[in-house]
């Protein structure tokens, strides 16, 4: 494929103009065309207008229809073949094996959410059928069901290209409940961007559903997100990103004269309690795992480990020793761009001058500032230096992590009470160390999204049951999740229908039930 650095609106190619902007080779600092531009306010207007025109055609298309354009978007993506993957890796750095992987999982979300609308029972149908004898009023006849909200923005993720991008989870959770999507693409990885859009221009096409249903918007700077979210077509928001971007983006949807929902994932620092059964039958084990978790995809993950928290003595002594002595072992590797290797080194290097906090094992070869690498780093503290330290509160996105030796269950327990909203919390024990610590647990179930038992919160199942969101501010809604099928709900809403004929209804609330959904009819779950 030919890259062209043009947008996407509404099946239209717009050539790029303006402000032009290249990406790079995180590892060579070679500069990549095409070039790209930021789109303008008009071009804004248009895809939004033409999603607002598109919203009746692909809300009210059979379900099967929307479920073929699903499957049709995995095709287009395999179709790409390698290019795709040579693309994103001279964009990212991200090892070929891993964007193999990564791109399965977009093809799979796909076929997921396919399957999810054919069946039907995702939309929650609820019937309660008119009882007209009933004294002293009559009872009418009243039918509920969600329903897509209309055009939705997206903002994909730098460390994920695929499977949380332009086809990633947000833009075809949207498609499937019926809602249009703009999707402003991320400047570090333009050329993947312009890959993928052109995958769902091809499959809209393909299955005969309006182009008005995605565009693809360029842009380095933050005018043209802003000027999306402003757009009084732009019913809500996905966001994966930092913490400052999120909550920039929460603010303007808030003053808007119509607020809308930004649903945003921001990270948070997920930490993990080794308990005291766990450090005493397999504390080396753990250790491996856990410099394995923190260096994975360089620790460019918003479910990075950065905290540990075990009780003082000789077994978490020699889990330190063990983690430092696997650190050193660990060669940099190249960060996605230059900008998030340097915000790390900073921000480690900020840690590095707190009295208390010290630097227990890092990477034994030294990073090459030419190919923005990452050491692993580290360190180990006391409760009291970290509870006393807002610098160590902060996610410091990157291979780095943060041992800390506690005195007591109590200092735990204080920690996690004093914990603001996280994705994550880990627990590593025994069946004796859960019934010791419940009130540990306890804590954790008010303050994160998802509770791992010995295991290691990177790497998230893509499944029903998934819940990859927490309270604020790792997330801006605790009750949604954006890994999923359930990161559908954020997407639409529930309408009612009371006393309407049977061929009036919505299929999903017909009597007759044609797609044999499971639903709850008169207070009874039944297909």
């Amino acid at each position: 494929m030919t890259l062209t650095g043009h947008h996407f609106i509404a099946g239209r190619e717009a050539a790029a103009r303006g402000n032009l902007f290249h990406a790079f080779n995180p590892t060579t600092s070679a500069k990549l065309e095409p070039a790209y531009g930021d789109a303008n306010h008009a071009e804004a207007d248009e895809a939004l207008q033409a999603a607002e025109a598109a919203f009746d055609g692909l809300r009210l298309a059979k379900p099967e229809t929307r479920a073929a354009l699903l499957d049709a978007i995995a095709d287009e993506i395999t179709a790409l073949g390698d290019a795709l993957l040579e693309r994103a890796h001279a964009e990212t750095a991200l090892p070929m094996a891993r964007l193999t992987g990564e791109r399965g999982r977009a093809i799979g979300q796909c076929k997921l959410f396919a399957a999810l609308i054919r069946e039907g029972s995702w939309a929650d149908a609820r019937i309660d059928h008119a009882i007209p004898d009933r004294q002293p009023l009559p009872k009418p006849d009243v039918r509920r069901v969600m329903l897509p909200i209309g055009p939705v923005v997206v903002f994909g993720a730098s460390n994920f290209p695929f499977a949380i991008g332009v086809t990633g989870t947000d833009t075809i959770c949207a498609l499937a409940a019926g809602c249009p999507v703009v999707v402003k693409g991320h400047p570090a990885h333009p050329g993947t961007c312009e890959m993928l859009g052109r995958a769902i221009v091809n499959a809209l096409h393909k299955v005969g559903l309006p182009a008005g249903s995605f565009s693809l918007l360029h842009g380095k700077g933050n005018d043209i997100g802003t000027t999306l979210v402003k757009h009084p077509l732009t019913q809500a928001v996905g966001f994966t990103g930092s913490l400052r971007g999120g909550r920039a983006l929460m603010d303007v949807a808030a003053a808007r004269p119509h607020p809308i929902p930004v649903y945003a994932e921001m990270g948070s620092v997920n930490p993990v309690f080794v308990l005291p059964g766990a450090l005493k039958e397999r504390a080396s084990k753990i250790a491996e795992a856990y410099v394995g978790s923190v260096t994975m995809g360089v620790g460019q993950f918003c479910t990075n480990p950065a905290v540990v928290l075990g009780l003082k003595g000789t077994e978490l002594n020699q889990f330190i020793s063990n983690a430092a002595a696997l650190a050193g072992k660990v060669a940099p590797q190249t960060m996605l761009h230059r900008g998030i290797c340097e915000a790390y080194d900073a921000g480690t290097a900020v840690w590095q001058t707190i009295d208390g906090l010290e630097l227990a094992g890092q990477s034994e070869t030294p990073p090459s500032e030419t190919a923005s690498q990452a050491a692993c780093r580290i360190f180990t503290t006391t409760i009291d230096v970290l509870e006393g330290n807002s610098e160590l509160q902060r996610e410091v996105f990157g291979p780095c992590s943060i041992i800390t030796q506690c005195t007591s269950i109590e200092d735990m327990l204080r920690y996690a009470n004093s914990l603001e909203g996280q994705l994550t919390a880990t627990l590593h024990g025994t069946e004796q160390d859960l019934r010791e610590f419940a009130p540990l647990v306890r804590v954790l179930e008010k303050k994160v999204g998802r509770i791992i038992f010995n295991g290691f919160p990177t790497g998230i199942e893509v499944c029903p049951s998934m819940h990859h969101g927490g309270p604020y501010p790792a997330a801006s809604h605790s009750f949604f999740t954006s890994i999923g099928t359930a990161s559908i709900y954020r997407f639409v809403r529930p309408v009612s229908y009371q006393s309407f004929p049977e061929d009036a209804l919505p299929e999903l609330l017909k009597d007759s039930n044609p797609r044999g959904a499971m639903r709850i009819v008169d207070g009874e779950m039944k297909r």
